[in-house]
């Protein structure tokens, strides 16, 4: 994994743009716990949750 999403208080995931040409998703895992599982996103679903934080979508959730 290499890219990293890093929020206020240490909160991070880290994603790997690598993953999605190779396996057709996207894994996601949390950074403090990097043997631990990973989530894995369709690339449309994961495209549209990152626009969503960009727009700040999620204030108030």
């Amino acid at each position: 994994m290499q890219k990293r999403i890093n929020q206020d208080g240490g909160n991070c995931v880290e994603w790997s743009p690598a993953s999605v040409a190779t396996a057709g998703a996207v894994p996601v895992r949390d950074s403090k716990h990097p043997d631990g599982p990973a989530l894995r996103f369709g690339p449309g679903v994961w495209a549209a949750f990152v626009s969503a934080v960009r727009r700040d979508g999620f204030t108030g959730v």
